[in-house]
């Protein structure tokens, strides 16, 4: 099986985006299929044609062409599609296995069409809910309206189509795309990155201040993650458990807004910000921190996407506390795995967050039944084979008949 995956960008990228990608490619490589990449023309690097990374193959797109939008998307998804023809004709693909954002999709549903290959399309998020949550897009507006009914177009056209959680699925069902034709690929780790934790960095512990309370939120810093809801919290938080600290390691768009709202705090001074780190250093601050913190706010995006970094924190043993979202609950079993508390509500955050530190009795079982969570259900090695059979389907249709119907079931 040889599957060429159509990609927004990749590594050397280090990203939610690019680490998942990077699984998924691993994971096939590992049951012997041949896989390489084809990064869109946003991506901007251009210094050769075919780049390795981490024993990765990723094919590369010529730079971003300019245009005010639409005309700007137009010629884009022309540069995309000659660059995935480019690479089919360089790796000969049996399986094209495009992932969102939509652009992607539409550049390789031209490649398809055209070369007669059979065409899974992966959504990761919905692009026109991605944009509202980052600030960059209004709910109901007239792009956000546009970009809904080019992802149901598209949708509708390829010939498979795999979400990362149900409640992906769910709303492309509402849509009116056959279940049938959705498979559920869910947000996994490669638990070959994840040995035993770190003990405590005493040293970097030092130099930064932190106690045995610290509780902690490493990632972007994006508007509805929710973090000015975190440094709210922190006053109630510090009041119940004087000890308690906050450690903030990344950055992002919303980086000045909490910085200030934390040195307005009454509480300032157990407020620690480290900006970005080397990915390498990361789990040196992990090691510091008890309770990962993900208070992601209640909208549309957060209810129907899974994220990433909670999983990332269960496979490394962390104790997880999340906003009771949709996307959360996919993932986190209160009281179990994690606990969930109220989005949007500090008071409640603070009271959950106390809670944990009052029971450092429980900390170790509730660690192991999240790792255990994590290797039985959210494990890329296991993960991948669910699109064995969607794969398989695809290209052996594609093979026998060229009139093949293109909405044949997919398992659900």
């Amino acid at each position: 099986m040889r599957i060429l995956h159509v990609l927004d960008h990749g590594l050397p990228l280090h990203s939610g985006y690019s680490f998942r990608t990077r699984a998924i490619l691993k994971a096939q490589v590992a049951r012997g299929w041949a896989v390489a990449g084809v990064t869109g023309p946003r991506y901007n690097v251009v210094d050769a044609p075919v780049e390795t990374f981490d024993g990765l193959d990723f094919h590369r797109s010529s730079m971003r062409p300019a245009g005010p939008p639409p005309l700007g998307e137009w010629r884009e998804i022309g540069v995309f599609a000659r660059a995935i023809e480019r690479a089919v004709d360089a790796f000969r693909p049996d399986i094209l296995h495009a992932h969102s954002p939509v652009m992607g999709a539409l550049a390789a549903l031209r490649v398809a069409k055209k070369r007669g290959l059979p065409l899974l399309y992966e959504i990761r998020a919905f692009w026109e809910d991605a944009a509202v949550g980052n600030g960059t897009g209004r709910e109901g507006s007239a792009k956000y309206r546009l970009t809904r009914a080019l992802e149901t177009w598209a949708c509708r056209r390829v010939d498979a189509v795999s979400v990362i959680c149900e409640g992906l699925r769910g709303d492309l069902i509402a849509r009116g795309i056959p279940g049938q034709k959705i498979m559920v690929s869910p947000n996994g780790v490669d638990l070959s990155l994840f040995g035993e934790p770190l003990a405590r960095d005493e040293a970097l512990a030092a130099e930064l201040g932190m106690g045995h309370e610290v509780a902690g939120y490493v990632g972007s810093f994006y508007d509805y993650e929710g973090l000015d809801d975190l440094i709210a919290a922190m006053p109630a938080l510090v009041a119940k458990r004087p000890q308690a600290q906050l450690l903030m390691v990344g950055g992002g768009p919303m980086e000045p807004q909490l910085r200030a709202a934390a040195a307005a705090s009454p509480v300032a001074s157990r407020i620690r910000f480290v900006g970005r780190v080397p990915h390498n250093e990361v789990e040196r601050y992990y090691s510091l921190i008890d309770v990962l913190a993900y208070p992601r706010k209640h909208m549309r995006l957060t209810d129907l996407v899974t994220p990433l970094k909670p999983l990332e924190a269960m496979a490394q043993r962390r104790l997880v506390a999340a906003s009771n979202v949709g996307g959360h609950r996919e993932l986190v079993e209160d009281g179990v795995t994690g606990t969930l508390f109220a989005p949007d509500n500090p008071a409640a955050l603070a009271d959950s967050l106390a809670a944990l530190f009052a029971d450092r009795a429980g900390w170790d079982a509730r660690r192991a039944r999240a790792r255990a969570f994590v290797e039985r259900e959210r494990n890329w090695s296991s993960n991948i084979s669910r699109y064995q059979p969607v794969y398989q389907r695809l290209s052996n249709a594609a093979a026998m008949d060229e009139s093949w119907s293109r909405l044949p079931p997919v398992n659900a």
